[in-house]
């Protein structure tokens, strides 16, 4: 398709990513929105408007939209049956979506598409089976098994963030309802949580000035603490760490895969984070899988997802043509 484009939209936790992507993969175009708090119907009017702006930009030249939403989809009929982290549910998504935007559109698990366009161009491109995890509000997995997406019976498999690592550990966020999993232990929200802990453990700590400040002890005040040598904002980090390896220990035990690829915005710590997470896969893994995968951040970052949805598009609109772009 010479010439033409797809929007990709990543709609993750608690923001919208848009952008106007050409067959390459390359971003035109980007549209941001925030996503705290808003109902289903707020949702749609707000990634009608993230799109249309793009559009606007792009012109005539869009020929379809994918969306990345993090939401448990049957494929069988393309509903969306529930969200862990948004007011998505019960709800034909790619069905409303085309007819509010005069346009085909094609819907997948955010995440999926992650690994999607990680698999496709990124730190996945060239294996056959591949993990995926995407750390930020919640935690996302996509796999890539035999040179091939993989999405389950009915297309709501690989949601790797809940997978369970401490039986009695803390309730899990969202309409997830169970204990312990990664998701609850290690995502961005946890990291937040744990910061939050530490800063009233250690009076003294950066950690501790930041909240007396009355800086929300998210994720990016962490890392840069950390960044800065703080050793509380350490100390946060390469617990989350710990517990991540602990889960893709499991992951690395399963399907052996060639890469574990993690991006997300909790990945702004880099090395401080993938260090611990080695570290543990290192120890606790079993041979060969532990002493052949490779860890490593995403190569697109935190626009893997909203990439990986453009892709889609272009192979929803090669299906239909009976070939692929």
């Amino acid at each position: 398709m010479p010439g033409r484009r797809t929007i990709g939209v990543d709609m993750g936790g608690s923001k919208l990513l848009a952008g106007a992507v050409d067959s390459a993969l390359s971003v035109h175009h980007r549209a941001q929105r925030a996503l705290t708090g808003l109902d289903q119907a707020a949702l749609i009017d707000v990634a009608v408007d993230a799109v249309e702006e793009t559009r606007e930009f792009a012109g005539d030249e869009v020929a379809a939209v994918g969306f990345g939403i993090p939401s448990l989809i049957d494929q069988r009929t393309g509903r969306a049956v529930v969200s862990i982290n948004l007011s998505l549910a019960d709800i034909v998504f790619g069905d409303v979506m085309a007819e509010r935007l005069g346009l085909p559109v094609f819907v997948d698990n955010d995440a999926n598409m992650a690994a999607l366009a990680e698999h496709r161009a990124g730190a996945a491109y060239g294996c056959t089976d591949a993990v995926l995890l995407t750390i930020g509000t919640g935690i996302g997995g996509g796999l890539i098994v035999r040179g091939e997406l993989y999405r389950g019976a009915i297309g709501s498999g690989a949601e790797l963030g809940h997978t369970v690592i401490d039986e009695n550990g803390p309730p899990c966020q969202g309409h997830c309802p169970n204990r312990g999993c990664v998701e609850a232990m290690a995502s961005g929200t946890a990291l937040a949580r744990e910061a939050t802990r530490m800063a009233r453990e250690r009076p003294g700590s950066g950690l501790a000035r930041a909240l007396a400040d009355g800086q929300p002890l998210a994720g990016p005040v962490v890392t840069e603490l950390a960044h800065d040598g703080d050793a509380a904002a350490i100390e946060v980090i390469e617990l989350i760490g710990s517990r991540l390896g602990v889960a893709i220990t499991s992951f690395v035990n399963t399907f052996n895969p060639e890469v574990v690829v993690i991006g997300g915005g909790v990945m702004a710590a880099g090395e401080l984070l993938l260090e611990p997470i080695r570290k543990t896969v290192a120890t606790r893994a079993l041979p060969p899988s532990r002493d052949t995968v490779r860890i490593v951040m995403a190569e697109f970052g935190v626009e893997a997802g909203m990439i990986g949805a453009a892709a889609l598009a272009f192979d929803g609109l090669g299906m239909r043509a009976g070939k692929r772009y």
